[in-house]
């Protein structure tokens, strides 16, 4: 696994997860991040690793290897940091107390599946996309 790249671990069942992984992949011009589901071994390992309850966090993770992981809404910002076009609104929307990006974050994750509907396995990559995927 390389260390330079940031690793976006998601729920692979989801259908609005697998939809973001898509949105973030068109916009990584600097190819900064990898992708695993949650419910992959590594992605178990990974959570595992940093004790991160699986329990409560249960639909995005960013891991930055040597330096940090963010859960949630920051982990969303984070990631828009990172993306062309979305630098300036994710590192205004970082201002706001995570306290309270976090209770819409937390509406959202917990109706993903009602609204977005659900997978019932993981995507498979494409052959161009595999590369990005751990």
């Amino acid at each position: 696994m390389e260390n330079s790249k940031q690793i976006v671990l998601f729920d692979g069942v989801c259908n609005l997860c697998n939809g973001a992984i898509q949105f973030i992949i068109k916009r990584d011009t600097n190819d900064i991040f990898r992708y695993t589901p949650l419910q992959s071994e590594l992605g178990q390992k990974l959570i595992s690793e940093r004790n991160i309850d699986a329990d409560t966090i249960d639909s995005i993770i960013l891991i930055n290897p040597g330096v940090a992981f963010y859960i949630k809404s920051d982990a969303a910002l984070e990631i828009g940091k990172n993306l062309k076009g979305y630098k300036v609104i994710s590192s205004i929307l970082l201002w706001i107390p995570g306290s309270l990006r976090d209770i819409v974050y937390d509406f959202i994750a917990r109706n993903r599946y009602k609204w977005y509907g659900k997978k019932e396995q993981c995507m498979i990559p494409t052959p161009e996309l595999k590369a990005k995927f751990l």
